[in-house]
């Protein structure tokens, strides 16, 4: 036997370990080669090795290492313990849906039905009805046409690679031509603007008219909707849509065929509408010419009905003088109401007040007032307001609860936003105060009126969100941060309840608790919007490779026939 046999007799593991990663040189990687090939013994480990080498490299290019079978099956049986606790919260959260709607959303919709609201609801009457019902089939028509180029870029897409480019190019064009001819709705909407606006007697105005100025009369004959902004309205003549307003000052002394939805700091009403009126205002008068078909809605510091109303009232004032006719009931809630002699009202009078409505002895009623006392102050000693603070505790916690679950990753940004104090309060303070005006301003432009009810109800979101967000930051105080998404929620849920035992009673009491609560709103609105505004910016890819660095030249080296 030669030399290199003995040599070779036995290969040791360092070097068959060398030969599996590629590292031994030709001539040295060719003598294990053979030898591996009549040794049994280097055989077995060579083949030993590539195994061990081939599992750890798996190992490490998994990002989630395998649990052994006995952790599997209790991660299987934990997976279906959380189905139970998904499905016990969205039983919970339909109970509590179901008493929200049935506590407060069903009484205010039973009091406008006998408001003569006819079964849909003021938010329906300001925005799906009458002129306000343009801003979406505006908005709609936007959307269907980003619908449409969307889905001329996808079908662009999908015949690239299975039609020449011309081909496609062509089929594409010929859809968006077709969409394009298709006739549309006709619109008849007049805009006037200016210091003075007036339509006069002898004109007509055939479709809808929007009116911005500082004097606003309407003497004409208006065949659709007016929608004004003015300081001061006057409308003498027939409007035969509905008549919107935002001024200072209104006098509707004409006839307006359909509704008036009002809201103005002075509004007096001496001609004939149809259906109904909503008026928002300071002070509101119904002269004794004044005559509505249907409904009458108000929401004024002082009011005076001296007039005739065919539907229901129903009043949110300070004080209000009932003098007319008033073919419905009434429902009433302020700090006085005055019934005269010359009242007449058809329905049932129900007064909420300081103190019992003063009611002549001549007024004709259908029955007498149902009064009921206005209680400044919440009965802590009973048990009926303690098991509601617990039933809404647990519902926003229940909610936190959901949103934990359902977007983790973005929670955990929300409460890390929330920890740096005054960024997140100082971007809360705009967001509290800049996002309802920025919504109102919104209003003025009827395109604008559906992006600014979005916007609101977005608000609303967050707003209902901040002390969930301040119940995490309170949490984490305590017990120190985590990223278990469950440790998460039990540190949300006990900050929550610790945030809500503090301030809750005092913000019933004094100002100080009321100021706590804006400041907590504010604080969490503003993480909110600094995780969303974090999550929209270009994010950089880290770990990028600069430049390479060059190497130090040696010395006495010559570059362009310099001595470097």
């Amino acid at each position: 036997m030669s030399g290199n046999d003995q040599q070779l007799k036995h290969v040791d593991e360092m070097t068959l370990l060398m030969y599996v990663e590629r590292q031994l040189d030709r001539a040295r990687g060719q003598e294990v080669s053979t030898h591996t090939q009549d040794c049994e013994s280097c055989r077995t480990l060579l083949r030993a090795l590539e195994r061990e080498t081939r599992l750890l490299t798996r190992a490490m290019l998994e990002e989630d290492e395998a649990l052994p079978g006995r952790l599997m099956q209790f991660q299987e049986r934990a997976r279906r313990g959380i189905q139970w606790i998904w499905g016990l919260v969205f039983g919970l959260a339909a109970s509590g849906a179901y008493a929200l709607y049935t506590g407060y959303v069903l009484p205010w919709q039973q009091q406008l039905e006998q408001a003569g609201f006819g079964g849909s609801n003021l938010l329906g009457l300001l925005v799906f009805q009458g002129a306000f019902w343009k801003g979406w089939q505006s908005m709609i028509t936007l959307l269907e046409m980003l619908a449409m180029v969307t889905l001329g870029g996808i079908l662009v897409l999908f015949f690239r690679r299975r039609m020449r480019g011309s081909s496609a190019l062509a089929l594409v064009l010929t859809g968006l031509c077709a969409v394009l001819a298709l006739p549309g709705t006709a619109s008849a909407t007049e805009f006037r603007k200016g210091d003075s606006i007036e339509v006069g007697r002898d004109e007509t105005i055939k479709g809808d008219i929007y009116l911005t100025g500082a004097r606003i009369r309407i003497e004409g004959t208006v065949d659709g909707d007016v929608i004004a902004f003015a300081q001061s309205l006057e409308v003498n003549g027939h409007v035969t849509g509905d008549l919107i307003t935002f001024a200072q000052s209104v006098h509707v002394n004409g006839q307006v065929d359909g509704n008036i939805r009002a809201f103005n700091n002075n509004f007096t009403l001496a001609g004939t509408v149809n259906k109904n009126v909503t008026v928002f205002g300071e002070t509101i008068s119904l002269t004794s010419r004044g005559k509505t078909g249907g409904s009458f809605t108000s929401f004024a510091a002082t009011l005076s009905l001296d007039g005739s109303i065919g539907g229901d009232v129903l009043l949110f004032m300070g004080h209000a003088n009932l003098a007319g006719k008033i073919g419905g009931s009434v429902r009433a809630k302020g700090e006085t109401l005055t019934i005269d002699s010359t009242a007449q009202v058809d329905g049932k009078v129900k007064y909420e007040g300081h103190q019992p409505a003063t009611v002549s002895s001549a007024a004709k009623l259908a029955s007498p007032v149902d009064f009921a006392e206005i209680k400044e102050r919440h009965d802590y000693r009973g048990s009926d307001y303690y098991i509601w603070r617990v039933i809404w505790t647990a519902a926003f916690v229940l909610f936190g609860m959901t949103l934990f679950l359902l977007i983790p990753k973005f929670a955990g940004e929300t409460i890390s936003a929330a920890e740096r104090y005054g960024a997140p309060i100082g971007l809360g303070i705009l967001v509290f105060f800049g996002v309802p005006i920025a919504a109102i301003i919104a209003c003025f432009t009827v395109v604008g009126i559906p992006l600014a009810v979005f916007v609101i109800a977005f608000w609303m979101l967050m707003l209902c969100c901040a002390e969930i967000i301040v119940g995490g930051v309170v949490g984490n105080l305590i017990f120190g941060k985590t990223a278990d998404t469950w440790g998460m929620i039990g540190r949300m849920a006990l900050g929550f309840v610790i945030v809500r035992i503090v301030y809750t009673p005092l913000a019933q009491v004094h100002v100080v608790g009321m100021l706590a609560a804006l400041g907590i709103w504010m604080w969490g609105m503003g993480a909110i919007s600094l995780a969303l505004y974090k999550r929209l910016q270009p994010v950089i890819a880290p770990n990028l490779p600069g430049a390479p660095n060059a190497p130090p030249m040696p010395p006495n080296t010559t570059v362009g026939g310099v001595m470097a």
